[in-house]
């Protein structure tokens, strides 16, 4: 019977590190900008980062998703003999172009307020967040305003290819738009409470001070 209190523990021996015996090897040093793209340690930088790679990948889900369905519904469209078919209201295509521009105008308001986060002003972040989700909140209630109209003339989902298609295409894009303003508005509780003015911080040894002292007065 063997003596497992007697043996003493084998260590491996690094012949190239003999004071790295026994212990594990260390890991190597971290990449700057932790391989996001920031900098790299032989001075190179990558094509492109990996948030852009991921935002673009994302895109690019998106935009086959919603081209099979508007594929989908253009070959029924194109394939029908009469459209809409009989008993079947028109689309509203004049506020479905004017809500179009209100979703297109928020989008306008997201890169002013990406400007805004560049430049350092908070205010101006917050401000045009607000006109964003503002305007998303308006594409949704003209959204729904709509199929209460098309829901009393009979447009359904169980109407048919027709309503089921429509109500399909609609329905994800509104849960699209829905899930970002949710999101906008998480975004703007966060960063509506902090001030827009930069506050100096008290070097040490000093008092914060909200406001600034002329020294001439404390002579």
């Amino acid at each position: 019977m063997l003596d497992l209190e007697s043996r003493a523990p084998v260590r491996d021996t690094d012949p190239l590190h003999p004071e790295r015996a026994g212990r594990p090897p260390t890991a190597p040093p971290p990449v700057n900008g932790h391989g996001d793209g920031e900098s790299w340690s032989s001075g190179g930088r990558p094509f492109i980062s990996n948030a852009r790679l991921g935002m673009l990948m994302l895109l690019c889900s998106e935009g086959v998703f919603f081209g099979g369905l508007i594929i989908a519904f253009l070959d029924l469209r194109l394939g029908a003999a009469q459209w809409p078919p009989p008993g079947q209201p028109r689309l509203p295509v004049g506020l479905t172009a004017l809500n179009t521009a209100v979703l297109l105008l928020s989008s306008y308001m997201v890169v002013l307020a990406r400007g805004g986060a560049r430049a350092g002003d908070r205010s101006l972040l917050v401000r045009r967040l607000g006109l964003t989700w503002g305007l998303g909140g308006l594409f949704l209630v003209v959204q729904g305003v709509e199929w209460v109209r098309l829901v009393r003339f009979g447009l359904t989902v169980a109407s048919g290819v027709y309503g089921a298609t429509f109500y399909t295409l609609i329905g994800v894009h509104g849960v699209h738009v829905l899930g970002a303003v949710t999101w906008l508005g998480v975004v703007l509780a966060v960063a509506a409470p902090v001030r827009s003015q930069t506050v100096a911080r008290p070097t040490q040894g000093s008092t914060p001070s909200t406001c600034s002292r002329n020294p001439s007065h404390d002579r």
